[in-house]
């Protein structure tokens, strides 16, 4: 496919995606299987440029002259959006919307005249006087709930997000695992928030098919997710519950951590969700016993650490999945207090006098972190925050939003 005809297929994958009736990555799915002659190449390069539209699709529509689409992008110009995008990303539409094969039609007069304006007066100086929810691009029933954040995070979520790896140190150390991947094209240095994080400057995509992959030397998990790991204190020796362990991600790391002494066990309500964590655990040389809802009361008071991810907004994250916030509503969110309150509960019985709970999510919003925290304190005497929580935001150069907090709960007399 030709650049201008993978611009075209973004236009039709953004305009898929605005009905609402499903998410960014099974539209692009969809299109794909609908599209055979389009190579994995023309895929990748298709996705890239729908992900940096909607990682900006208020202020890039608008800067393109097609108005503001609002919060809930029901009135989204999908050719507009991709125009600004571009433009906002220092590529020149005009050289792509030429009409030619498969490219989208020539820019008309008003879209030129927009673009003319932007390259005179900027960006900044055009969103000097846009409603907050253009400016920061986020839908503007969420802007109460993201004031107290400061405008480099917001200025982040508009980014693309870093690639960071953890080292396996069940089986190798950092310099061993980044000589490794430098033989195979992958170039990594020392990454922030964790000893064990890697930050891949280039080859991420060969690091899925490289051998230091394949034989569990590194994982792809971001350094916001590794240092929530360190922090739950899982030591050898302990028994150790992920009570939401979906994927696995964090239950490998804390095997890691645990140097395979100890009992960890792992457990999610949808088991489905961790279909590809036994797999996992043997590439990585850890030893996770999977824990069905049936099982859980033989665990009650039983365990030293129980690291709860709940289910969240993912709004820490935002930058690998932009379109989720767009997708988020007040109902929504509100059923995400409710699991979160019973994610609580449900694995504060697990665990032991004298043992800690680690409460966290993926978000960077109060209403789903500390306040979730005071409800559960409030109902339920005994516990106490051991110390200050981990709390990351994400921004270019550290990792995503993340939210930590140890609580341990009193030994009764």
């Amino acid at each position: 496919m030709t650049p201008g005809a993978r611009v075209a297929a973004a236009i039709e994958v953004l305009a898929a995606w605005a009905d609402g009736r499903e998410g960014l990555d099974r539209v692009l799915l969809r299109w794909g299987r609908a599209h055979r002659f389009a190579g994995s190449g023309d895929r990748l390069a298709i996705a890239d440029l729908v992900y940096d539209a909607l990682r900006r699709p208020r202020r890039a529509q608008w800067l393109a002259g097609g108005g503001d689409p609002g919060s809930a992008l029901a009135a989204l110009d999908a050719r507009r959006l991709l125009i600004g995008s571009l433009a906002l990303g220092g590529t020149d539409p005009a050289a792509l919307f030429t009409g030619v094969g498969h490219a989208p039609p020539p820019l008309a007069r008003e879209e030129t005249a927009a673009l003319a304006r932007l390259a005179e007066e900027g960006a900044a100086a055009l969103l000097a006087d846009a409603p907050p929810g253009l400016r920061a691009d986020m839908p503007d029933w969420l802007m109460p709930a993201l004031a107290p954040l400061p405008d480099a995070t917001l200025d982040a979520f508009g980014e693309r997000a870093p690639v960071d790896l953890r080292v396996n140190t069940l089986k190798t150390d950092r310099e061993a695992a980044m000589a490794a991947l430098a033989e195979e094209g992958v170039v990594t240095a020392p990454g922030p928030l964790a000893p064990t994080c890697l930050r891949v400057l280039d080859g991420a995509r060969r690091v899925s098919r490289s051998a230091a992959y394949a034989d569990g030397l590194v994982e792809l998990q971001d350094a916001a997710s590794q240092a929530a790991a360190a922090h739950a204190n899982a030591a050898p020796g302990m028994i150790v519950l992920d009570y939401c362990a979906g994927g696995g991600g964090k239950a490998l790391a804390l095997a890691a951590h645990m140097a395979g002494r100890g009992r960890l066990m792992a457990h999610d309500i949808d088991p489905a969700r961790m279909a590809d964590l036994p797999a996992r655990a043997r590439r990585a040389g850890a030893a996770i016993s999977p824990v069905g809802t049936a099982g859980l009361p033989e665990l009650a008071d039983r365990c030293d650490l129980v690291f709860a991810d709940a289910p969240c907004s993912g709004s820490g994250a935002w930058r690998r999945n932009p379109d989720a916030r767009w997708r988020l509503t007040p109902h929504r969110l509100a059923e995400l207090h409710d699991a979160q309150n019973t994610v609580l509960a449900g694995a504060a019985a697990c665990v032991r006098p004298g043992g800690t709970l680690v409460y966290a999510t993926c978000s960077v919003l109060h209403s789903e972190n500390i306040e979730r925290v005071r409800a559960f304190l409030s109902g339920n005497t005994g516990w106490k925050p051991e110390r200050e929580p981990l709390s990351l935001l994400p921004s270019g150069t550290d990792g995503d939003g993340f939210f930590a907090i140890r609580l341990v709960k009193g030994v009764q007399d």
